[in-house]
């Protein structure tokens, strides 16, 4: 006579290994969607900036289709513990990734705004923001998928490292906007896109908070400098 739990047990591995592979495959296109946002700005290519504004609906997509799994698990298999953080932590990861992926849009369009303006060369400063906040994004992808809580306690020392480095630069075109004010409407461009990639630092965080609970069962927020959420 088959084991009736350890049937049970197989079906819901395989819903759970189904919703973790449905948040690998939001979190790539969101990857790429950052870049292509980014890439089109410093490579002044608005094609690439378009192609992240229409990638922004698969993301949506992706988000809804987790919930609806994840809600769906949970009231099938009622699971309990570490189980159920495993779904519920999947799908508050996937609403942080939606989050970086509207980020990632807001670039794109102001990046296209900046595109159709004379060239600035305070557009380049925008590179090591960005740089920081895709080793905090992968870092945190990372920590979740591999179960890794020690690399996830790393990224909130990160992430504000990421927003000193977001202060200096926002000091830096305030002084340009004041030496300069006839490039004013470009300036603001590039510091909207620079506050989006200190935010897409904050969201990623919050994934690895989300790692870092579904691991040990703790909750980190609001601990070692808290994480803002929009």
């Amino acid at each position: 006579m088959p084991d009736r739990g350890k049937h049970i047990r197989s079906q819901f591995d395989a819903a759970l290994n189904s919703l973790r592979n449905d948040v690998l495959m939001m979190s790539s296109l969101t990857e790429r969607l950052l870049d292509n946002a980014i890439q089109g700005l410093l490579r002044r290519d608005s094609d690439l900036c378009n192609l992240s504004i229409a990638d922004d609906e698969d993301v949506d997509i992706l988000e809804k289709q987790i919930d609806k799994i994840g809600i769906e698990i949970i009231l099938r298999f009622q699971p309990v513990a570490s189980d159920l953080r495993q779904v519920i932590s999947a799908m508050k990861v996937s609403n942080n990734l939606e989050r970086i992926a509207d980020q990632a849009v807001l670039i794109a369009r102001r990046a296209k705004k900046l595109n159709k303006c004379p060239s600035l060369r305070e557009v380049s400063f925008v590179e090591p923001i960005y740089r920081e906040a895709l080793s905090i994004f992968r870092d945190s992808l990372r920590a979740f998928v591999d179960g890794d809580s020690d690399l996830a306690l790393e990224l909130k020392p990160r992430d504000r490292h990421l927003d000193e480095i977001h202060t200096a630069f926002a000091n830096t075109v305030t002084e340009r906007i004041i030496a300069d004010p006839a490039q004013v409407p470009s300036y603001l461009n590039i510091i909207f896109i620079a506050r989006a990639l200190e935010r897409i630092g904050d969201h990623a965080t919050n994934i690895a908070e989300d790692a870092f609970w579904q691991e040990r069962a703790e909750d980190i927020r609001h601990t070692f400098g808290a994480v803002r959420d929009e």
